[in-house]
């Protein structure tokens, strides 16, 4: 997933030291392969927090009603919170799938939900997004009372932040008018389309490709005896193209690229001329 969610947290001291491998003391590390669909197994331990990402970054993987149902009913009933990252939501294309964590009962009890502008409007850079809180989330203090979060983290928010300036919130503002949503529409439109153009070029080379269908990431397997790293050397060398090796985003994605959707149509078509000539 996201690493600076690890790093935060190494960051504020809630982990121990790393080991050998580059896993850190006090956090469990849940492994997402193709075999799970890129969904993790509940934990069989009760721990404090959990991060979600869906659609994923980097496997550009989805979760289903079901799975989320598992994950909010483990949540309450070992008094966890879900910390849902919900930043390409928009993306996705199958009407079966949630859009958000509180589509699932009960996660107003249990699930914090962050969501982005930069991804679905290119709103990058002007540091100006949004987190959902409901008021009836309790946790607890070390003392095992329980304390609703919504007004902490209101007192914190107001005393650390004066808010984005007032041009950035009219240009956050003017994404949910009715010419901003048919523009966004059209925008994620175009990068999906670019996904598709990723994954079948992945796939005619004969690589194993995921994702790219509800979200605007595609990850694809390294060929064989071909590392994260010596895949990304090769293509940057070979190709001329950037990716980004899977290794950068934990143990598990070693063996694995991510490409990105977010392109030219132009360039794009040239990446796939290139992966073709390159792999085929």
């Amino acid at each position: 997933m996201y690493p600076v969610y690890v790093d935060t947290n190494v960051m504020a001291g809630n982990t121990g030291e790393a080991d050998a491998s580059g896993a850190f003391a006090g956090l469990l590390y849940l492994p997402c392969t193709p075999e799970n669909g890129f969904v993790p197994a509940i934990p069989k331990e009760k721990v404090d927090l959990v991060y979600l990402c869906y659609p994923n970054n980097p496997t550009g993987a989805t979760a289903t009603k079901a799975q989320l149902q598992e994950w909010v009913d483990y949540a309450l009933a070992n008094d966890t919170t879900l910390l849902y990252d919900a930043a390409y939501e928009a993306y996705i294309q199958d009407p079966e799938l949630p859009r958000s964590i509180f589509e699932i009962p009960g996660a107003r009890r249990c699930a914090i939900e962050f969501r982005s502008f930069s991804k679905i409007a290119g709103f990058t850079g002007v540091r100006c997004a949004y987190i959902i809180i409901p008021k009836e989330l309790e946790g607890r203090t070390t003392g095992g009372t329980r304390q609703l979060v919504h007004p902490l983290w209101s007192r914190r928010h107001s005393t650390k932040f004066n808010g984005a300036s007032y041009p950035v919130q009219r240009g956050a503002a003017a994404i949910f008018t009715p010419q901003g949503e048919a523009e966004v529409t059209e925008l994620i439109t175009h990068y999906m389309g670019n996904a598709a153009l990723l994954r079948a070029a992945c796939a005619d080379v004969g690589l194993a490709v995921y994702g790219g269908e509800n979200a605007p990431y595609v990850w694809v397997a390294c060929p064989a005896g071909t590392d994260s790293w010596g895949m990304f050397d090769r293509m940057l060398t070979e190709a001329n193209v950037v990716i980004t090796p899977g290794s950068g985003f934990g143990a598990a994605g070693e063996g694995y690229f991510r490409i990105s959707a977010f392109n030219s149509r132009a360039n794009v078509e040239e990446v796939c001329r290139r992966i073709r000539q390159l792999l085929g």
